[in-house]
Order: C-alpha cells, then structure tokens, then sequence
C-alpha cells in the first residue's frame, strides 16, 4: 500500500494544541504500521461528495481525514470533530482532466459567499472604476485555463473574478493553478504544465509531488510530523526542483524576493550533489554565523536521520570556513581586530603633511579598495580602477593618500597581523597555485552580501568542478556590502542566472507594501537583472499596520496592545518577532512585550527561539528568520536611515549606495512576517514610511 501525506494534513496538524498534536502523530505512525489495525476507527464521511474520505478517530473531539482507495491511504487533514468533518464535505480528490494531475478539489459550491460582485467607492475615478469591475481574464478561454490545471468547476468564476476576486479565488484552488492565474492577471504567460497519460499515476505529475509526498518508512513520516511548518522538507515546487536538480556548466545564481524559497533551494540544491554524488564532500556556506546556525538547523530537519549524509555536507559561516583552511594551507591565522586597523590609519595620517582627506574617507578607502582588492604597491594603487566607489581621485590625490595605506601595510607585517581580506585572497592564492579544494560543491546563501575576497576565494575553492559553484540571492537584502562586479573577479553568471517568482512566506499585503522600498527592477554592476514585478504572493492576509506615535511611551502602548490582539487570536509568541534598527532601541521593543504581559526572548548571534517568548532582535539578525507575525519598531527619523551612519560617509557621491542598504533593511525586516505586520516609529518617523503607505495616527 502507498501510504502518502498531503499538505493539507500538516497544515492543519501545525493549529492543534501540543497535547492533540501528540496523539494525531500517534494516530498517524498507527495507519502507517497497520492499516487494518482493530484499535483504529474508520467512520465514512457520510455527507462527502467523495466516497472514498474516512474518518479516523485520534482522541475524544479530534477526527483525522484520509482518503483510502485501492492500495492507497493518504493523510488529508486532522482537527476537531466538527471542523474536520465540514473540511471533508467540501473536497474531492481529483485526476484533473486536463493535466493529470491529483488535485484536493475545493466545491465550487461551498464558497460561493466569497464571489459576491466588488463595490466600487463613488469617488473612484470612472476609468479606474471600470478597470476594477472587469474581468481580470476577459481575454482568455476556458480551454487555455483549464490547461493551467484550473478545476472544471471553478473556470466560470476563474474568467468572471476582477483582480481583487482573483486573489481571494486563489486562495481555493490548487497551488499550480493559483499560480497561474496570477500570471495571467499581470500580463504574464506561465509555463503550462505537462499533461500525464491516463495510464501514468496521477500523483507521479510533478505539481501533484508538490502536495503530496509518499512516506516509506517511519522515519520520514516522523521527519514530516516532528517539523510540520518546515513543509519545504517534504513538498518542494516543481520550479524549485528543477534548479535543485540540474546540471549547469559554470556559476550559477538563483535570485527572488524574500519569501520565494531561495534558502530552501540552497539546502536542497546541498543534499542532491551530496546524494548525487556519494564520494563528493559538499560545503553549504553563508557571510555570516547567525546564518550559518540558521541553516544547520534547517539541514538537520531535511536529512534527518541519515548520518553519513550528514559527514559529507559542511555547514559554515565563510570566516569560520576561511580561518580553518588558512591554517591547514598556510597557518594558523592572526586576524587584526577592526578597531586596530582604525587606529592605525588614523596613527599613519598624522604623520603625513597636508592630508586634505578626512580619517573617514581614509577608512573607507581601506575598506572598499586597498583591502579589498589587496592594492599592495603604489603602481597598484596609481592605476586600480575603484569599482565601487564614486569619488575620483586624480593620480596628486592617490600620491598623497598612498604613504598613510603604506605605512599601515607595514604595520600589520611587521606584527604578523592579517586582515579578513588578505586571508581570503591568500588562500585564493594558494588553491590557484595548484591547492587541493577539499570540497567538489561550493553553495552559497545570502550571496548579495559577499564580500570581494571571499568571492575571490570562492571561485578558486569551487572552479575546478562541473556544478561547483551555486548562488543564491536577493540584491533587493543586500545590507552589509557595496556594489561590485562578480565578473571582474572570475564568477561570470551572465545566462546562468534564475529567478524565483512565486512568494510562499508572505502575504500578498505585506509583500506589496515591503516592496514599495525598493525600485521594481535592480541591477547588479555587471548587468544582471533582478525583475521584482512578476513576484506574486499565494495567499492573502490582513493589511499591515502602520503606526505614528507621539512619543516612545504612545508607541510602546500601541504596540503592546497589538501583541496583545495576536495573542488573543491564538497566535503563539514563539511565532511572533520583534526588530529594531540598533541595539540602542532593544529596551523599547522588550517594554512594548512587557506591557502585552509577554515573555521575550533577547536573540544573539545563534538565533534560536524559544517556545512561549516573543523574539526580539536588530533588524540585521532578523535575516533568514520567518515569524507568523512581526513588530517593526522605532523606525523613527535619524534611526533609520541611521543618522550616525549617513553622517559618517566620506563623500556625498557615497551616500546613495549606503542609504539603500538602509532601506534594504527596513525591507528584510517586514518580509520576515507571514501574515501580521505592524511598523511603527515616533513623529518624526522615517522617511520609507511614507514611502510604504498610510499610516494611523496613535493617540
């Protein structure tokens, strides 16, 4: 028998309490063992349009739903009596007669509340007014629908439904076909899926393995059960799983907005060549540590138990990675803290006569060009082209510049300090010269925030392999690095680059309103385009709010109160989050917790949460994180964009690049929500809260 789980079923099963929880998952491994067991009770879902749903009893009020036919059981849903037994009366599990693929079908008929024609406001321009009460599909056929895998009974509705229909319409179909009809709204053609013959398993089509996924033993479902909001585990989109599974003949970038899977593509893309390749030792790596722990812990929830997968596939923050191989290949390093290297160009400037720069130019200068791109000597430095940066200097201006990097290069030798630059490009240096990589498959998240060394020492650790190098990003959450270009330094992504486009964290209101801080297109410095405007959420969910406080003491109030509703709501605060710009603005938001009678939980650099504590962090810790609902506080004029931070910019050329990772910031905070955002901040608030939407005035 296939014993198969849909996600229906670990959706419903992630809403019970811990204690139902506990028994649904016993209940389940049960069916699994032994079907036919005489403890367990079938009960046919009498007023079902499917004859084939059963009903399973788990405790005294909680109904488990599967669909049993010949040589088949599937888990479909669990919950209380009443609730599960109305679920089952409102579905059929279909081949679909176009594609061929399973499909848990919604009755048409059960949601015809939600198709009740809009209402135009009367101060609506009247051309305006006529866009919205069209049809979004008027152009296209029943035919070419039902070719996206539209149900039957649901293509009348599909071509009548205007655009705001069309959103709640999704919300009742089949993910694929959801998808495609989102497509379709916005002047986009979708790939249509391929059609399975009759004598092929309906659910071996690949958008019924997005849904549906067969358990073969105990472990797997256990893995499936133990983490059942981590359903990227078992259900991967078809689209995903085409860049995961791929060969590729050099570097290769998978890019989207936040919330469309490039994380889970990157794990996944780990395991494959890992599998794929038994021999093969693959390093799954990130800038960052909080990054890194995020991704071990996500690693561990896909492999499961399966050590010995587990020995091959490394995990690790790219200084962690970077300090290990440097001393195996060279020795151990001595790294010079970022505050020694300060002081020693402000020491250096002091004793050359006449410097017209300032100690923040010369710092930067550092940073961005001298570190960066390892200039070592004055030809170097006379002829280097400063990507990145744009101030010119004239060759009288590096000429005076140069003896202060000079002096601070002799520094560090003279004392056998090292930078993070210069241990990169070393070991660059060291496997270009003929050293053994010791991994065949290089994975990288988070890449926007590279830095150059570290790409630099990239493509030399992962050249030399087909499939050795594998990005993914979003220009969009860049936040710690300046511009530069990829091809420059060797990694030429240029045809080999994907977008993600389908947003599966988000709300279709709170992407819309996050992505009103950043421009519809961005581009990297080599050409590289990043297209945001064919990015569509598959779910809805309530506005964001946007809060105006008079003083922190009215903000504080306001959003307590909000946490509180959450919670009343039945939203546990292990689901909710809490982010500020700096660490100068923590105590606000642990107030605002305190006053909801909250717990809170401080992260630091592990980002663990913790069961019945709200999370509360900087807006830098919030990436890779996903909460069910999220505070944004204190965006208050001068905190964000950070005043200290603009100010501190060498050149007005500068600021640009320095405010958009600011408002990139802001971005990757709100779209760690799933469903409830608020962000808020004290009048005067920051200037990208207008740039998001209106906001209420809290009094």
């Amino acid at each position: 028998m296939e014993f198969r789980i849909a996600d229906t079923f670990t959706d419903s099963l992630a809403r019970l309490s811990a204690q139902d929880q506990k028994a649904a998952k016993t209940t389940a491994f049960d069916l699994q063992l032994n079907p036919a067991h005489p403890g367990l009770k079938f009960h046919r879902v009498e007023y079902g349009k499917d004859p084939n749903f059963w009903s399973v009893r788990v405790s005294g009020d909680v109904r488990m739903i599967v669909h049993r036919s010949d040589g088949n059981l599937l888990l479909c849903y669990v919950d209380h009596h009443e609730e599960a037994y109305r679920w089952a009366e409102k579905r059929k599990l279909e081949r679909h007669p176009a594609t061929g693929a399973a499909q848990l079908v919604e009755l048409r008929e059960a949601v015809q509340e939600i198709f009740v024609p809009a209402q135009v406001p009367v101060d609506v321009p009247s051309g305006q007014a006529a866009r919205q009460a069209r049809p979004a599909l008027a152009s296209h056929t029943r035919e070419e629908l039902l070719g996206y895998g539209v149900p039957e009974q649901w293509l009348d509705d599909a071509l009548q439904a205007t655009e705001e229909g069309l959103l709640e319409l999704a919300e009742h179909l089949p993910q694929e076909a959801a998808e495609a009809l989102l497509d379709l709204a916005v002047g986009k053609t979708p790939q249509t899926p391929q059609a399975v013959p009759d004598d092929v398993d309906p659910f071996d089509h690949p958008d019924a393995q997005r849904r549906f996924r067969v358990m073969r033993d105990v472990e797997e479902l256990a893995r499936a059960l133990d983490a059942p909001w981590e359903k990227w585990s078992v259900f991967l989109h078809p689209a995903q799983r085409q860049l995961v599974e791929r060969d590729y003949n050099g570097p290769v970038r998978v890019s989207g907005s936040a919330g469309t899977g490039k994380t889970i593509v990157a794990l996944h893309r780990a395991v494959h060549l890992a599998r794929a390749h038994p021999e093969a030792r693959v390093l799954l790596t990130t800038f960052a540590e909080p990054l890194a722990n995020s991704l071990r812990s996500k690693l561990r929830v896909l492999i499961g138990n399966t050590p010995r997968l587990a020995e091959r596939l490394e995990v690790e923050s790219m200084l962690n990675i970077g300090k290990r191989l440097y001393q195996s290949l060279v020795q151990r390093p001595q790294l010079v803290a970022g505050e020694d290297i300060n002081r020693r160009i402000d020491q250096a400037a002091t004793s050359v006569q006449g410097l017209a720069f300032s100690l923040t130019f010369l710092r930067s200068e550092w940073a961005d060009i001298v570190d960066a791109w390892q200039v070592q000597t004055w030809d170097d430095y006379r002829t280097a082209v400063r990507l990145g940066r744009k101030t010119r200097l004239t060759e009288k201006h590096r000429a005076q510049i140069w003896p202060v990097f000079h002096q601070v290069r002799q520094g560090l030798t003279a004392d056998g300090l090292i930078t993070e630059a210069d241990l990169f490009s070393q070991l660059a240096a060291q496997l270009a010269q003929g050293g053994r990589s010791p991994f065949e498959f290089i994975i990288v998240d988070e890449a926007q925030d590279v830095s150059i060394p570290q790409l630099r020492f990239l493509a030399a650790l992962g050249a030399s392999q087909p499939n050795g190098l594998f990005f993914t990003g979003d220009l969009g959450q860049r936040i710690f690095q300046m511009p530069f270009s990829w091809k420059a330094l060797g990694v030429d992504i240029r045809g080999r680059s994907h977008g993600l486009q389908i947003n599966y964290r988000t709300s279709h209101q709170i992407r819309k309103q996050a992505d009103r801080l950043l421009a519809p297109k961005l581009a990297d410095v080599d050409g590289n385009v990043e297209d945001r405007q064919a990015t569509h959420s598959v779910f809805n969910g309530p506005m964001p709010t946007m809060i105006t406080a008079d003083d922190e003491a009215d903000e504080i109030q306001a959003v307590g109160n909000w946490l509180r509703k959450l919670a009343t709501k039945g939203v546990p605060a292990q689901e909710i989050g809490v982010f500020v710009r700096s660490p100068s603005e923590l105590n606000r938001a642990r107030q605002a917790v305190q006053s909801a009678d909250l717990a809170a939980n401080i992260l630091d650099e592990q980002v663990q949460t913790r069961p019945d504590h709200i999370s509360i962090g900087t807006m830098h810790l919030a990436k890779g994180l996903e909460f069910r609902a999220v505070a944004v506080m204190a965006c208050d004029d001068e905190i964000i964009p950070l005043q200290s931070r603009m100010e501190s910019v060498a050149d007005n050329n500068d600021l640009e690049d320095i405010y958009n990772t600011e408002r990139h910031l802001l971005y990757v905070a709100c779209t760690r929500a799933r469903e409830f955002l608020l962000v808020s901040g004290v009048e005067p608030v920051s200037e990208f809260l207008d740039d998001m939407g209106e906001r209420v005035i809290s009094k």
